[in-house]
């Protein structure tokens, strides 16, 4: 797949004391656009529920933060797909404001399905699932 992105507009909310971006915000942009991209190829969590049994939960996040923003400015989530497990899947995120280099980041999902007793388990990715963001 090609990579996946997304914009948004720093809100005065989403700043701290300093006038900076508060940390945790990054990784709430990271989920939006990776359901933005999910639902780029046509599904939605929904859809992933009902059609393959599944949910996504994220079992491991990072970012690295190279250079700060501020209210208003206008910053950029690329997302790709960059690697693929038996039951786990890493998204590379990479935000930028204009040309300059913001953050880098990822999440890695699992897949899981439900269970009867209406828990979860990890399963393999559908292959269906998949061929959606290999094309």
């Amino acid at each position: 797949m090609t990579t996946f992105k997304r914009d948004f507009t720093v809100e005065w909310g989403d700043c701290d004391d300093a006038g900076i971006v508060f940390y945790p915000n990054f990784f709430y942009w990271f989920d939006c656009t990776f359901q933005a991209m999910v639902r780029s190829v046509g599904l939605n969590q929904r859809e992933v529920r009902s059609r393959f049994g599944a949910v996504t939960p994220l079992v491991d996040v990072g970012a690295t933060f190279r250079s700060p923003v501020t209210y208003d400015d206008v910053i950029t989530v690329y997302a790709e797909v960059e690697e693929w497990a038996d039951r786990r899947f890493r998204i590379a995120y990479t935000v930028k404001s204009g040309e300059r280099l913001v953050a880098t980041g990822f999440e890695k999902r699992a897949w899981a399905v439900y269970t009867p007793e209406g828990g979860i388990k990890g399963a393999s990715v559908a292959p269906e699932f998949k061929a959606y963001f290999q094309k």
